[in-house]
C-alpha cells in the first residue's frame, strides 16, 4: 500500500433480519389473510408470497 492510498474499513457483517419463527408466523399470518381475500389478484401475490417464504424456513 502506497502513502497515497486510504485504509477503508471493512464493511460490517450482514446481520439477519428475521429469524426461522418470523418466516413461520409470516406464512401462518398470510395463510390466514388469503382465506378472507375475495381479491384474485391479491390472493395470487399472497400465494406467491407465501410460497417464498416457504423457501426461508
Amino acid at each position: 500500500m502506497t502513502d497515497t492510498e486510504e485504509k477503508r474499513p471493512e464493511p460490517s457483517r450482514a446481520r439477519a433480519l428475521f429469524s426461522t419463527a418470523d418466516f413461520k408466523l409470516l406464512r401462518t399470518a398470510l395463510a390466514s389473510h388469503a382465506k378472507t381475500t375475495d381479491d384474485r389478484e391479491e390472493l395470487a401475490k399472497i400465494n406467491a408470497l407465501h410460497h417464498r417464504l416457504g423457501t426461508y424456513s
